[in-house]
C-alpha cells in the first residue's frame, strides 16, 4: 500500500454535491436523549410555550426553542461554561449537528443568538421547562418527592474585586485610599501616591474590611462580596439545591444574593420544590427537610415547625454553653428540642449520611464537569436563567442513567472499561471453577496415596493374630 501525502494547498471544490457530504454515526448517548424528548414530545411543547414572546409572521424566523435548550443541555453534557464554546462545540461536532436537528448544508447557530433568545425568554419560561424535566422524570417513576435535602454552594461571578465602587461616592479602591491617606496627611492635598505607596499603607491600616453595605461592583451590580470554597474573597452568586434523597432529582435550583443567609433561604427553597413538584403533576407532598449545620437557626426551625408541616432534620452546631430559654417563647425550645431528637436519632443520623452524599454530588456534577461553578453572565436573572437549565440537564442525566445506564456522553467510555473489567471478572472466576473442579475431579480418581500403600503393605506382612475358637 502506498503512502498518502497531505496536501498543504489545494483548490477547493466549487460544487459538493449531497452523497459526497460527510455524514457521521451519531452519538448512542444523544440518540437516544432525543429518543427520551420526542417521547414527551419536547419541541412541540416548547414551542407553544414561548410563541407569546414572538412576532408571528413578521421578520426572519428565529432559532427554534428546541434547538436553544438542547444547546444549553449540550453544555452540561460536555462541561462547557461560556456560550462561545457551546456554539464552537455544536458547529465543530457532525453528532452534536445531528442532535440539534440542524442539516449539513446550514450553518450552526452562533453565540450571540442564545444570547439573544435568553433575554427574550423570561425566567418563568425556564421554570416551565425545569418543571417539564420533573414531569418526565414523574412519569418515569423517578420522582418520590418526600425526603429533601437542601444545600447550597457559591458560583463565581463575572466580575473582578478591583471593580468595586463605594456606593456612596462612586469612589474606586484606589481613590479610596488616597483620600484616606490624605486625612492622616501622609500625602499632600495635590498628590497622587503611587500603586506600591497604596500597597503599603492598604497593607498597614487597621479594621480593613471590605462590606456590601459599602461597596458595590459597576460590572456586575447584583454580585455580591463573599468567601469562596477555597478560601479566596471574590464576587459571586450563592446556588441552593432541594434534592429528592430517594432518586436525586433536583426539585429546585435556586440563585440568591451571595450573602443572604442559608437560614434565610431555606423555607423558599423548599417551598419553591413543592410547587415545581405540583407543576410538574406530581402528588407527592415534602414532609422531611434534611440540612447541615448552616441552616440551624432558632428562627429557622421554629417557622417551620409552626408554619409549616415539614419536619426538619438540621444540625444543631456546636455551642461553648448550653442554650438559655429564659424569657423567649416556649414554642422556639419546643421547635428546637424537637429538631434535635430527630436529629440524634438513628433514622437522622441515616439521612444525614444520605444528605452529604446526593447533595454535594449534584453540585459536582453541575458545578464542576457541568461547567457551571464560572458564570459568565452578569445580572441575577440571567445567572438564575442559566442555571435552571443545567438543573434540568443534570435531572435528565439522572433519567439517562436510570433507563439507558449512561448518564453523560463520556460516560460511555467508563461504561466501555466497566463492561471489559466485569467480563474478565467473569471469566476469571470460571477458569477458578474449571480448576477447582478439575483438581475434585483428580483427587478422587486418582490411586492410593503413598501413606495408604505403606498401610497396606504393612498389613500384608503382620497379619493380625486368629482368635481362639470359642468352647462350648
Amino acid at each position: 500500500m502506498a503512502m498518502g501525502r497531505r496536501e498543504t494547498e489545494r483548490q477547493q471544490d466549487l460544487f459538493i454535491t449531497h452523497d459526497r457530504l460527510p455524514r457521521a454515526p451519531g452519538h448512542v448517548f444523544y440518540a437516544k436523549l432525543n429518543g427520551l424528548l420526542a417521547e414527551a414530545e419536547f419541541d412541540r411543547w416548547v414551542e407553544a410555550l414561548c410563541e407569546p414572546y414572538y412576532a408571528d409572521g413578521r421578520g426572519r424566523p428565529s432559532l427554534p426553542p428546541g434547538v436553544y435548550f438542547r444547546m444549553l443541555f449540550v453544555g452540561y453534557f460536555e462541561g462547557i461554561s461560556s456560550q462561545r464554546g457551546i456554539a464552537w462545540r455544536c458547529s465543530d461536532s457532525l453528532s452534536l449537528r445531528e442532535f440539534l436537528g440542524i442539516p449539513l448544508g446550514k450553518d450552526s447557530p452562533e453565540h450571540s443568538s442564545l444570547s439573544y433568545i435568553r433575554d427574550r425568554l423570561p425566567t418563568e419560561v425556564h421554570e416551565q421547562v425545569f418543571a417539564k424535566m420533573l414531569t418526565l422524570a414523574a412519569d418515569k417513576a423517578l420522582l418520590r418527592g418526600k425526603t429533601v435535602a437542601v444545600d447550597s454552594t457559591t458560583l463565581e461571578a463575572n466580575a473582578a474585586m478591583k471593580s468595586i465602587v463605594r456606593r456612596e461616592t462612586g469612589e474606586d479602591y484606589d481613590e479610596f485610599l488616597t483620600r484616606l491617606m490624605r486625612e492622616q496627611g501622609l500625602v499632600g492635598e495635590e498628590e497622587t501616591p503611587d500603586a506600591e505607596q497604596r500597597r503599603r499603607f492598604d497593607k498597614s491600616r487597621q479594621n480593613k474590611r471590605v462590606s456590601n453595605d459599602e461597596w458595590v461592583s459597576e460590572t456586575d451590580p447584583d454580585a455580591r462580596i463573599t468567601k469562596m470554597k477555597d478560601g479566596r474573597t471574590h464576587l459571586a452568586y450563592k446556588a441552593e439545591h432541594v434534592v429528592d434523597l430517594d432518586t436525586e432529582i433536583i426539585l429546585a435550583a435556586e440563585i440568591y444574593y451571595a450573602d443572604q443567609a442559608d437560614s434565610a433561604t431555606l423555607e423558599d427553597s423548599v417551598q419553591q420544590a413543592q410547587a415545581n413538584q405540583t407543576d410538574a403533576g406530581g402528588d407527592a407532598r415534602i414532609e422531611d427537610v434534611v440540612a447541615d449545620k448552616g441552616y440551624h437557626s432558632t428562627e429557622t426551625v421554629t417557622t417551620m415547625a409552626e408554619e409549616t408541616s415539614y419536619r426538619t432534620y438540621i444540625v444543631e452546631p456546636q455551642r461553648p454553653h448550653r442554650r438559655k430559654w429564659k424569657g423567649k417563647p416556649p414554642k422556639q425550645k419546643r421547635a428546637v428540642h424537637a429538631n434535635r431528637r430527630r436529629t440524634r436519632g438513628k433514622r437522622g443520623k441515616a439521612l444525614q449520611r444520605k444528605r452529604s452524599e446526593m447533595a454535594e454530588r449534584t453540585f459536582a456534577h453541575v458545578c464542576e464537569t457541568g461547567g457551571a461553578r464560572r458564570t459568565w453572565l452578569r445580572g441575577i436573572e440571567k445567572v438564575r436563567k442559566r442555571y435552571l437549565i443545567a438543573a434540568a440537564a443534570h435531572n435528565l442525566s439522572v433519567m439517562m442513567r436510570a433507563l439507558f445506564n449512561m448518564g453523560t456522553p463520556r460516560g460511555l467510555q467508563k461504561f466501555k472499561l466497566d463492561m471489559e473489567g466485569l467480563l474478565a471478572d467473569v471469566f476469571s472466576r470460571l477458569d477458578l471453577a474449571w480448576l477447582t473442579i478439575k483438581r475434585l475431579a483428580t483427587a478422587l480418581i486418582a490411586p492410593q496415596t503413598a501413606p495408604g500403600r505403606r498401610l497396606a503393605d504393612h498389613h500384608q506382612k503382620n497379619p493380625a493374630p486368629a482368635q481362639p475358637a470359642a468352647t462350648a
